[in-house]
């Protein structure tokens, strides 16, 4: 069906000819972008003089129709397909040859269409597109004006083009699944891909992990939501390091018990005499990680007054230093943690509302020790062999009290627990004498009855698990009905 007629192209004039080759070259460029053929379609309404273009894939099987660009003369995109006439569409489909009509409303054949009357359309230029004998698709431009420019000439130019398209279908196509499939393999990789830093291989753990994939790829700020010693700054750093951002600055600030001049200091930097001991104009943090990440921990303990200036960053990615009145345009992405109930605090008014919806754009909450005991041995194995670099005995009644523990301390507490533990066992064998962890003191001096016991653990346990009586049961052993007979009988004291 493609046929290109050399006599013809003599009838193209040297714009027309110019314009062509310059679609030709995109179409065969060694990179296809979405933007291509909106871009083409500029150029031909211009060229032709229309008013309105469109481009337009049509499916011999369902008979529908869709947009793949529409655009007016100013370079602006249509998205209503109705705005153009349904009926002179199906009659380039039907014909599947090139369409020319000067003026539509004075045509007995075609004024009858509802679409030509309401938007007043006066000339119209259509032609198919083919691919494998069959109409791919239409490519069409109007003019609710007289136009003199609508002639057959045009109409071999844009004839031209479509034989261009058909050409590179093939090519745009399999681009356009190429592209489908690697998002594809992208998302499904995402699923399994782990990251080194992070162990686990608990359904809460590879949520998280493909979580972090997922906003690596973009530039939201993030809130890491999660107890002391979880890992925040582990999450942060392989955010950071699966960016578009990896090979730029990474810093991080512990936000928690610095006073606040300090704080400011480090993050926004100061000029000469700014205060006293400022014998130098110093950068801030922010600047010094331009263009790259900002790890913010304890992010709930900064002042009200610095969460104003941070507002700033997020808001204008602008600061100033302490002293001076520029201003300093930067380009950070923030992560954030903290391990305290923001939304709640912004209620008491002690963190920022509007911070705090800058801040959580893309929370991310860090499962505790406790909710994924089944990782505690890979990770007793992870850390055995960072310390010792080698695999050693560990007897299964030790590992049975790393697994049975609470670990409010998280992961953080098991570290030091093993570390530990291997300098007692000498690197030999980790025997249960060599697990030493230190608890609270109500049970380390406990001196009353079982029952008294029994509602200690009971509370403790449930204000572990947030109420949740299945995670009880779980941790001590029982079943959920155990723990339901004991909470009613109990109740007087929980």
């Amino acid at each position: 069906m493609i046929s290109i007629n050399t006599e013809k192209i003599r009838l193209i004039d040297k714009e027309q000819f110019e314009t062509l080759y310059q679609i030709s070259k995109s179409l065969n460029s060694a990179i296809y972008q979405d933007s291509l053929i909106s871009d083409t379609l500029d150029l031909i309404i211009k060229v032709i003089n229309a008013e309105r273009g469109l481009f337009l894939k049509y499916s011999e099987d369902t008979k529908n129709y869709l947009i793949i660009a529409a655009r007016n003369v100013k370079q602006e995109d249509i998205r209503d397909l109705s705005a153009f006439s349904s009926g002179i569409i199906q009659k380039v489909i039907e014909r599947k040859e090139p369409c020319l009509y000067h003026d539509v409303q004075n045509d007995p054949n075609i004024s009858q269409f509802k679409s030509i009357q309401i938007h007043n359309i006066k000339s119209i230029l259509g032609v198919p597109i083919f691919r494998d004998d069959k109409v791919w698709g239409v490519i069409l431009v109007d003019s609710q004006l007289q136009r003199k420019e609508f002639t057959d000439q045009n109409l071999l130019f844009l004839d031209f083009f479509s034989n261009l398209v058909s050409l590179s279908l093939d090519k745009i196509t399999n681009i356009e699944k190429l592209s489908d499939e690697n998002s594809i393999l992208r998302n499904q990789l995402q699923l399994v891909k782990q990251i080194p830093e992070l162990i686990g291989e608990s359904q809460s753990m590879q949520r998280m992990i493909s979580l972090i994939h997922k906003v690596a790829a973009t530039d939201a700020s993030v809130l890491l939501l999660g107890e002391s010693g979880t890992g925040k700054e582990l999450v942060a750093r392989a955010i950071h390091n699966l960016s578009a951002r990896n090979n730029l600055p990474y810093l991080a600030q512990f936000c928690g018990s610095i006073p606040d001049t300090l704080l400011e200091s480090e993050l926004f930097g100061y000029k000469r005499g700014a205060f006293t001991g400022a014998n130098n104009d110093k950068k801030g943090l922010f600047e010094v990680a331009n263009k790259g990440t900002f790890f913010l921990d304890e992010i709930a303990d900064i002042s009200i007054a610095l969460q104003a200036k941070l507002l700033r960053v997020l808001q204008n990615k602008e600061i100033i230093r302490l002293g001076d009145t520029n201003v300093i345009k930067v380009d950070v992405r923030i992560i954030a943690a903290t391990n305290k109930d923001l939304h709640q605090l912004t209620k008491e008014e002690k963190f920022r509302e509007d911070l705090f919806y800058r801040l959580n754009v893309f929370p991310i909450k860090i499962p505790p020790l406790r909710e994924r005991r089944g990782d505690i041995p890979l990770l007793v194995d992870h850390f055995i062999k960072k310390y010792l670099g080698k695999r050693i005995y560990l007897d299964p009644s030790a590992m049975k009290i790393l697994e049975s523990y609470t670990w409010p301390g998280n992961v953080r507490q098991l570290e030091n627990v093993i570390q530990r533990a291997l300098i007692l066992c000498g690197d030999d064998k980790l025997l249960p004498e060599h697990v030493i962890i230190e608890d609270d003191g109500d049970k380390l001096t406990f001196n009353g009855t079982l029952k008294d016991f029994e509602k200690i653990i009971l509370k403790k346990r449930l204000d572990e698990f947030n109420g949740n009586r299945t995670l009880v049961a779980k941790s001590l052993g029982v079943s959920v009905r155990w723990v339901q007979l004991k909470i009613k009988e109990l109740s007087d004291n929980i």
